[in-house]
């Protein structure tokens, strides 16, 4: 589907923006550990950013519930995990840094749902 690769394509870009302000706009503002966590976020984002342009283009060959439902998971896997640790590594903020593991879950279920789609239709 269309929408998951415009959202890898905008995750795509805004990863190596905020990559590149981490790496030249933050260096000295925040902590090395707060520098850590956000190139984590980085990493993760564009991880992730592969993953949703990969099922939107499965999708041209498999439509199924299972496949979109992979996508809306990384998706908004890409937003609590990495959203809340950019939040996190430049106000400090401890409840952001909660909502990180509920973006992990979000990335594993979106994992396991494209790895079954996968393996029961292609």
């Amino acid at each position: 589907m269309k929408l998951f690769v415009l959202f890898g394509i905008i995750n795509g870009f805004v990863a190596v923006a905020l990559g590149a302000f981490g790496a030249h706009g933050l260096e000295g503002k925040i902590s090395e550990k707060a520098l850590g966590t956000w190139e984590k976020a980085v990493n993760y984002q564009m991880f992730h950013t592969m993953a949703l342009l990969v099922t939107g283009l499965l999708l041209i060959k498999v439509q199924t519930g299972g496949m979109m439902w992979a996508g809306w998971m990384f998706f908004i896997g890409i937003i609590l995990f990495s959203g809340s640790l950019y939040i996190y590594s430049t106000s400090g903020i401890k409840t952001f840094a909660m909502i990180t593991p509920l973006g992990g879950v979000a990335f594993l279920i979106g994992w396991v749902l494209l790895g079954y789609t996968v393996m029961k239709h292609l």
